[in-house]
């Protein structure tokens, strides 16, 4: 009997919303997906709740969706899922688009390659990169640079605690922040 909460490998849960309970199962080929679990996404989401509603956002490494999906079962107007691996790429596709059509748009690309490439704005983005991969400081001055957020978005980073918090924008400022575990999680405000 599963513990609850708990998901089995290989998929993850929405836990609230519009598909609350809707399981997506995801491609973990070479064992370096890390969703983020459903104790981490429920604080998140509750720090969210009231800004959901008709938000645009990103979900910048997309991996299993589940930050994406959840945003929009919870109200966004629109998500776009960016994620490097073609696998991963057609799943999210295969899954996401039945449940939320238009409104998810999945791109299959290097992160930091995409987002010069794009002129869209956003009002919330989730940059939850692999740790390893030293992407999260390249990927928020980016977003910042490349005038992609809203003047008071809300960008959410995730990064393994041992390693320290990456440093973001001077103009973003720190709203909440938690650890757990490995993970630190921390939801800033652009000013």
């Amino acid at each position: 009997m599963k513990a609850k909460g708990k998901t089995s490998k290989g998929q993850v849960r929405i836990i609230g919303g519009e598909f609350r309970g809707h399981r997506l199962h995801f491609v973990d080929q070479g064992g370096d997906l890390r969703p983020s679990g459903d104790r981490l996404r429920e604080t998140l989401f509750n720090w969210l709740q009231w800004e959901l509603s008709g938000a645009r956002v990103l979900d910048l490494f997309a991996g299993s969706g589940a930050l994406g999906a959840e945003a929009l079962s919870r109200g966004a107007e629109r998500a776009i899922l960016v994620e490097k691996k073609k696998e991963r790429c057609s799943d999210l596709s295969r899954q996401l688009r039945p449940l939320f059509g238009e409104r998810v748009v999945i791109q299959c690309a290097d992160a930091l390659k995409w987002l010069p490439r794009t002129a869209e704005r956003f009002d919330l983005v989730f940059v939850d990169p692999p740790y390893d991969l030293g992407l999260a400081e390249p990927a928020c001055r980016a977003l910042e640079a490349l005038k992609l957020l809203m003047p008071e978005a809300l960008i959410y980073v995730e990064s393994r605690r041992q390693d320290g918090a990456p440093e973001v924008p001077e103009n973003w400022r720190l709203l909440k922040e938690k650890s757990g575990g490995d993970v630190l999680a921390r939801l800033f405000q652009r000013e």
